[in-house]
């Protein structure tokens, strides 16, 4: 531990230290008004990227700052302070009186259901308040060494203590370090990078069968666990197929009753769409207020006989900046005004001349490109309901479900016309059938052509998304299915200037920023390798705790490669020609193709 008793930070005076963790040290303090508090010491230089936020602030302190709810501990003070010369922050939290759920059932078992429940329902109220964010806060590491029992009162009072790992729901979880994690409290799906505030609710299942049976709900022998390896999370995932087995507790705890084992087995569901939706449905289930059905299996797998139902994600109409949103691509922007936009807004209008609404697009090109992020502005744009469609949300092993699945998602979207669809990975969905794909492939083909014969009608707008065109089933691009079709080849130089100062504006830079230069130096970069390199530099930025300097992006870019290949660039620049029907002695020059940036 770095720190000793005595040590003065800021208005804080060091008392004794009480745990350590890979990047930060928690101690007791004094502060100069004699009440005590938690301090804890944040390394920078062990901190992971997905400790920061999108302004290069520890996230965990700028999410307990806004925090206030009598189940959490709550924020007084932060700032920064130098160390042997080394630069460190600090997070100051109220002091709680009392011993963590770790600590006690290591001192003492609890006898009653009652005081089980009682300390349940405190946890789930702080979920439930996390959880009715705006932005809802995921906690990520719900456990017994993370809630501690306020004994000031008399009464223990459940509060959730620890966000090193806590997120809000629309961050991005691609980065997310989750070394440290103890997978025996984690969601299966979170093994998946996948987390939800359903997330939170399973973990709090292990915590309720932990505190009345004196166990796990499953027995997997993980040695030292490594929240990294596939193998202790496929060993554990597949542990959890299996029913659990409940112990007789009934003279241990004076007040038993059998009906909380159906409650455990909803919240510990692997199926998202079993376990309990909310905190506040759980905490109805504990109260007795919600009758709750005996899901009879944690198991993992449904039965052979009846397939998995998988929802589709729908979102209400969009709302944003739309096309204001992307820099360059004007004559895209422009086209799909006149073919697409006014159409759609417009059908009477166009029936008059006999031009009907087009079905759909498909947007196609390198990786990294902004295929995904043009769909989520032209909805904007348009300001239709969206639906965001992975082929893995319709694809299933069973027979026929992959088409159910199919005429399901067109159905939502008729009933809440007017829709737009987003299906990403589209090859991966409607693959061609000429190829060597599973006669189940063929069958989901078929029926996505069944279902978007005269969508346009419907209020329905398909766009599909690939950086693979050439492996879709060629019936899917023909007229009357997705009509448009556009490449989406890396930013020009006007874009990448205008993502430089985009990326650039709100962090603190240096005069002399020359974002043309940055522009030429960039060239063939996508939009991912643009936003990557801004990042990095703010990190190194960040390890001196400097400004970020033209000559710091500059390395940067010097040191990170497109991560695109200009062979692998000119391969779609030859595919999108093959796709236009351009031959290669009448094609114009490269320079001339679209170009997609962010503003």
């Amino acid at each position: 531990m770095i720190l000793e008793k005595g040590h003065i930070i800021a208005d804080y005076t060091v008392l004794l230290s009480v745990k350590q963790s890979a990047y930060a040290e928690t101690y007791r303090v004094k502060g100069s008004d004699s009440k005590l508090y938690f301090l804890k010491l944040f390394n920078y230089s062990k901190l992971k990227s997905s400790a920061f936020d999108e302004a290069n602030n520890i996230l965990e302190i700028e999410l307990v700052k806004n925090l206030k709810h009598p189940n959490l501990v709550s924020y007084k003070d932060s700032g920064e302070i130098i160390l042997e010369n080394k630069k460190y922050a600090y997070l100051v939290l109220s002091f709680i009186a009392g011993e963590t759920l770790t600590e006690r059932v290591v001192r003492e078992k609890f006898t009653s259901l009652y005081d089980i429940n009682q300390v349940m329902t405190g946890i789930l109220e702080g979920l439930k308040y996390l959880h009715q964010q705006n932005n809802p806060i995921i906690h990520n590491e719900v456990t017994l060494q993370n809630v501690m029992l306020d004994l000031s009162s008399g009464t223990p009072k459940a509060k959730i203590i620890d966000y090193g790992y806590a997120r809000t729901f629309h961050q991005s979880s691609k980065s997310f370090n989750k070394e440290g994690l103890n997978p025996l409290f984690m969601a299966t799906e979170c093994f998946n990078n996948i987390y939800s505030p359903q997330s939170d609710i399973f973990s709090v299942g292990v915590i309720l069968f932990q505190l009345l049976y004196n166990q796990l709900p499953w027995s997997v022998d993980t040695g030292n666990y490594n929240s990294k390896t596939k193998d202790t999370e496929a060993q554990i995932a597949e542990e959890r197929k299996k029913k659990i087995k409940f112990p007789e507790v009934s003279e241990d705890i004076y007040d038993f009753d059998q009906s909380i084992n159906k409650i455990i087995k909803r919240a510990l569901h692997p199926d998202t769409e079993v376990r309990f939706s909310s905190a506040d449905e759980f905490i109805k289930a504990l109260n007795n207020e919600l009758e709750v059905e005996d899901v009879d299996t944690v198991q993992a797998q449904k039965s052979d006989k009846e397939p998995s139902k998988k929802k589709t994600t729908f979102s209400s109409a969009a709302k944003g900046q739309g096309f204001s949103a992307i820099a360059g691509m004007q004559e895209l922007k422009d086209q799909l005004q006149v073919d697409v936009i006014d159409a759609l807004r417009s059908p009477e209008e166009y029936k008059k001349y006999g031009v009907t609404i087009p079905n759909g697009m498909l947007l196609y090109g390198p990786p990294g490109c902004g295929k995904t992020f043009f769909a989520k502005h032209f909805a904007e744009e348009v300001g239709f309901n969206f639906m965001l469609i992975k082929p893995s949300t319709l694809k299933s092993r069973y027979v026929n479900a992959t088409q159910e699945n199919i005429a399901k998602m067109f159905k939502e979207a008729e009933e809440n016309a007017p829709t737009i669809i987003f299906i990403d990975e589209m090859n991966e969905l409607v693959p061609d059938r000429e190829s060597d794909s599973h006669e189940m492939s063929k069958s989901a083909v078929n029926e996505m052509l069944a279902q978007m014969d005269r969508t346009g009608e419907k209020g329905i707008f398909i766009i599909g998304a690939t950086n693979y065109p050439h492996m879709i089933d060629p019936a899917i691009l023909r007229a009357g299915r997705l009509d448009k079709k556009f490449y989406l080849a890396p930013p020009d130089f006007e874009a990448r200037k205008a993502m430089f100062e985009m990326y650039l504006k709100t962090r603190p830079i240096d005069f002399g920023m020359d974002y043309e230069k940055l522009a030429i130096a960039t060239d063939n970069y996508v939009a991912a390798d643009i936003e990557l390199i801004v990042n990095d530099a703010s990190r190194n930025a960040l390890k001196s705790k400097g400004r970020i300097t033209m000559q710091n992006v500059e390395d940067i870019i010097k040191k990170t490669k497109p991560s695109v290949s200009a062979a692998e660039l000119k391969k779609y620049e030859d595919l999108n020609n093959k796709l236009l029907g351009i031959k290669k002695e009448d094609k114009n020059n490269t320079n001339d193709r679209p170009r997609i940036g962010f503003k």
